[in-house]
């Protein structure tokens, strides 16, 4: 079954069981997803594209908790990390550190990699490889630390 389909059970799921934060968060994705397709003029996008569209969603969440965190509202942060936590059941499964620094350790020695002029090359090859299901941001940080390290 393709992930947007399974967005589309699930939120069948959240309408018959009344759970409006589900409900909520899968609209959102599934109306990200079709504006994407709109603009790109595709009749479906593939489940890559799909859990790029999720992992943007989970990204500006987090990225609001700690203004949440600042002002004193914890309901807030509540429900950020639950629509967060609903949204990550639909992403495959993310790659633990160790995994990461071992596709990066692939990807400086395929490059050739010697310095941190290359850590482009390195992120162009490792996000390749680790596209939905490892965070960027992680990946960037452990890069540059094996980059510093040669």
């Amino acid at each position: 079954m393709s992930l947007k389909q399974a967005l589309f059970d699930g939120l069948k799921e959240a309408m018959k069981n009344k759970d409006t934060a589900k409900k909520e968060v899968i609209q959102m994705v599934r109306a990200g997803v079709l504006q994407i397709e709109k603009d790109s003029h595709i009749d479906e996008l593939d489940d890559q594209g799909v859990s790029a569209v999720i992992s943007k969603e989970i990204k500006k969440l987090k990225d609001v908790i700690p203004d949440f965190k600042q002002g004193g509202r914890e309901d807030l942060v509540e429900e950020a990390e639950k629509k967060i936590a609903i949204l990550t059941a639909y992403l495959p499964e993310q790659l633990s550190e160790d995994e990461i620094k071992q596709i990066i350790s692939q990807a400086i020695s395929e490059c050739g990699a010697g310095s941190m002029k290359d850590m482009g090359k390195v992120m162009s090859a490792v996000t390749a490889k680790t596209a939905g299901r490892a965070d960027n941001k992680i990946v960037s940080g452990l890069v540059r630390a094996a980059l510093q390290n040669l």
